[in-house]
């Protein structure tokens, strides 16, 4: 049986809005483990000649997926706290998928408009479109709870601000940042106990607890790659 395989490249973006634009395409298809992510996201899907948009949310847990074979897609993912107003994250959470109606071959709908794909090439300018029609916007709050710069009387207000704006808790964000950069360590060769330190882990059996909840396998199990993970390239939504 041969394993999948999935092309991915990636490159930064001029949008403020916008942390990365990826694409990548499949040879084999198969499973892999979806693992958890913070961003809001959106993907173009092509597959057996259909052509969809898909938004989604963050990912608390990883979850198990099927990659499908001989298929494309384009990724917008977008920095922490970018949103669309009228669609909120808690929507959107945990694999709670939305896709955009179809307008013709190269085109779908949103707010009653006809808007063409984006492409690897003009992914900014989409984006910098849906910005000036007030579609994506960016509470600047969230930037303001990352550093820890939040005065005492106002963090509750703050709080409710994150998780309006990311759909999850500020500390669910740093717990699953933490994950993914011990999945890195890991994945490196770094030891075990090397990673428990060095990503800020009480002890081996809290990282275990961790990665088994956000990266759906055992510290050991993401040492040895024993699966496909979505975290060497973003998910591709199912078609």
């Amino acid at each position: 049986m041969h394993a999948m395989t999935l092309d991915f490249e990636d490159r930064p973006s001029d949008s403020p809005l916008v942390e990365k634009i990826w694409r990548s395409r499949s040879d084999r298809g198969g499973p892999f483990v979806s693992i958890a992510q913070s961003h809001f996201e959106m993907a173009v899907t092509r597959h057996q000649g259909r052509t969809f948009i898909t938004l989604r949310g963050p990912e608390t847990q990883a979850t198990r997926a099927d990659c499908p074979p001989d298929g494309e897609w384009l990724g917008i993912r977008f920095r922490l706290g970018a949103f669309m107003p009228r669609l909120a994250p808690t929507k959107l959470r945990d694999r709670h998928d939305v896709t955009l109606p179809g307008a013709a071959r190269h085109a779908f709908w949103l707010d009653g408009s006809a808007c063409d794909y984006p492409d690897f090439e003009n992914a900014d300018t989409f984006v910098d479109r849906l910005a000036r029609k007030g579609l994506i916007v960016r509470d600047p709050i969230v930037d303001t709870v990352l550093h820890g710069s939040t005065d005492a009387g106002s963090v509750r207000s703050a709080q409710r601000h994150f998780l309006r704006a990311t759909g999850v808790p500020h500390a669910t964000v740093r717990q699953i940042e933490r994950a993914r950069r011990a999945t890195l360590l890991l994945r490196d060769g770094i030891p075990i106990l090397d990673v428990v330190h060095d990503a800020g882990y009480y002890d081996q059996a809290h990282l275990t607890r961790s990665l088994r909840r956000f990266i759906g396998q055992t510290p050991v199990a993401v040492s040895r790659m024993a699966e496909q993970l979505s975290f060497l390239y973003k998910t591709p939504p199912s078609p």
